[in-house]
């Protein structure tokens, strides 16, 4: 059991932990040589890790049984290499094998390679059996469970040996802005490469390389021929992919992207290699391509929100008629109809060119937030801001849940998450500096958001109210602070120049 704990005694690894904790391990459990899951974390400087295993009532006062550690692998028949990795690199680059001449030390790191690269393997296998590519990333990801769930599947196959070797992995994420097609990449990469950076490959932006588009531009891309500036330093793709052959790559943008640069991306695709300036060929099969697009965007969002009205009215009908198996649900999926008659036109008319859809192995869809999805966002969003206040000014901040409601409101369908970020440093996080400024906040104090005089009929929110428009007026939040006997205090801010009021005179 400390073997897998100490396989997430990392920053990174907290969540894992915590589910491992949840489960009942024992943390005060020690290693045949005598340390525990604390000691491990207290000298790694892990102090994440250390408060979760102390919380997890970890023994602090147990005493170090491994500073004899010689003397016990000696009683134990253990040497003090075993469990080395035999495929550890160096500065160079190079194993223990490398530098191995024939014979039987040769065939014993063979065997051990072989024999330690089987147990990674398997504990790989058992890691992501009890944790799932989908639990990890919906820990990052609010909402998109359709769009998790396809990517999740596709990496599922290609991690158990399900998939064609000779072709990389190809996704097109399809929706509008700030909807986590990005952030989806990225934890996608953060999955499969852990720490690595260089696995992660953001840098290729359609913008870059779009109409007009000189010729440089699109040699930056793979590199410049010999007797071309730039030709030593390798192109924008190769050099990267070069550095890292299964790299999750994002094409951001892709539908601002040259014709040119989308028939290099078509052989990316097709053949699984890449020729760069230089003439040198990479191989990356084993790579996985990511391109992003607000193609259709608008015909996707218009789609969604109707499903999710249709849905929600055959729920309130079959309320009316008092039937039992009633689900009120904000889970809906995208028609099969749908993306033959509406979509694959659009992106046809657009990429002008079948072959190149025909290479993406999935088309992902990406729909506007739903209500209770923008309730979370909204609740992130002051979490966030709270551990900021406790943080930099000793500042507890609560909110009421009307607060939230209101705040939702304020979502944008073109800016997707973005505007929710953009409602709360409006309506709250301005009243929070402009009341520091005026030193309405004591050191240490405690402060509630509150709705003033909250009409409960305005804020029943309903799918799609968060679009709709000719409210009266929207309601105002307040700052009070929460004095020691719980009674609450409003603060009077003397409210700056709003920007939106401001008359210019030209």
């Amino acid at each position: 059991m400390l073997g897998v704990l100490s396989s997430y005694l990392f920053p990174d690894h907290i969540s894992p932990l915590s589910r491992l904790l949840e489960e009942g391990a024992d943390v005060n459990t020690r290693h045949k040589l005598g340390w525990t899951a604390l000691m491990v974390a207290a000298i790694s400087r892990n102090s994440s890790v250390v408060k979760a295993l102390l919380t997890a009532n970890a023994d602090p006062n147990l005493g170090d049984d491994f500073s004899s550690v010689y003397e016990i692998a000696k009683e134990r028949g253990l040497h003090s290499l075993e469990g080395a990795n035999p495929l550890q690199k160096n500065e160079m680059g190079h194993t223990p094998l490398d530098y191995a001449r024939e014979g039987e030390v040769m065939n014993l790191l063979r065997a051990a390679e072989a024999k330690f690269q089987e147990e990674q393997r398997r504990r790989e296998v058992e890691e992501r059996r009890r944790f799932p590519l989908e639990q990890r990333l919906k820990e990052h990801i609010i909402g998109q469970e359709n769009a998790i769930a396809t990517v999740g599947a596709a990496i599922r196959r290609k991690e158990n040996g399900w998939y064609d070797e000779e072709h990389p992995l190809v996704f097109l994420f399809l929706g509008s802005s700030g909807i986590g097609k990005t952030e989806l990449a990225k934890q996608t990469a953060k999955y499969i490469h852990k720490d690595i950076k260089k696995g992660f490959i953001p840098t290729v932006h359609g913008s870059a390389f779009t109409f007009p588009v000189p010729l440089f531009q699109v040699a930056k891309f793979i590199g410049s021929p010999p007797g071309y500036v730039g030709h030593e330093e390798g192109g924008q793709l190769t050099k990267k992919l070069r550095q890292c052959p299964n790299a999750v790559v994002l094409f951001d943008e892709v539908d601002k992207a040259h014709p040119d640069v989308l028939t290099i991306m078509l052989q990316l695709f097709d053949e699984g290699r890449l020729t760069d300036g230089k003439g040198k060929t990479i191989d990356c099969k084993d790579a996985i391509f990511i391109m992003t697009s607000n193609v259709a965007s608008e015909e996707i969002a218009e789609h969604a929100l109707q499903l999710r009205q249709e849905a929600m009215e055959m729920s309130k009908k079959r309320i009316a008629e008092n039937l039992d198996d009633v689900q009120m649900t904000d889970k809906i999926t995208i028609s099969k109809q749908f993306k033959e008659k509406v979509i694959r036109p659009i992106l046809k008319a657009h990429f002008r060119r079948d072959e190149f859809l025909g290479r993406i192995n999935e088309i992902v869809y990406f729909l506007p937030f739903c209500h209770s999805e923008l309730i979370q966002l909204v609740n992130k969003e002051l979490s966030f801001w709270a551990k900021k206040a406790k943080a930099r000014h000793n500042i507890t901040l609560l909110w009421d849940r009307e607060v939230m409601d209101v705040l939702a409101d304020g979502y944008n369908l073109h800016y997707g998450a973005r505007s929710i970020k953009h409602e709360v440093e409006r309506r709250v996080v301005n009243q929070l500096a402009a009341a520091y400024e005026q030193d309405l906040l004591p050191r240490g104090c405690t402060l509630r958001i509150t709705v003033e005089d909250s009409d409960k009929q305005l804020l029943k929110t309903t799918e799609g109210s968060s679009s709709s428009t000719g409210k009266s007026k929207a309601p105002t939040l307040r700052l009070e602070i929460v004095e020691k006997d719980s009674k609450a205090r409003k603060l009077e801010i003397q409210a700056p120049l709003n920007p939106e009021n401001i008359t210019y005179f030209l």
